[in-house]
């Protein structure tokens, strides 16, 4: 069986079906970043996190004289 523009009914119900895969793309891609910005917050307010900052702004407060 023929569509209108001359694609076969088997193509156009693949294509059709895959239309979801863009939806899952998007919920696998916010999972991780929502997991990525969980880790980055995990560290930045735990002790590592906190010696880091302090470390960095030492060094640029040294950097332009004030430190």
């Amino acid at each position: 069986m023929r569509t209108r523009d001359g694609r076969t009914a088997r193509r156009a119900a693949r294509r059709r079906d895959q239309r979801g895969i863009t939806t899952a793309e998007y919920a696998v891609g916010t999972a991780a970043g929502a997991g990525l910005a969980g880790l980055a917050y995990q560290l930045l307010t735990g002790g590592l996190g906190n010696q880091m900052l302090t470390s960095m702004f030492e060094h640029v407060l040294g950097l332009i004289g004030i430190g």
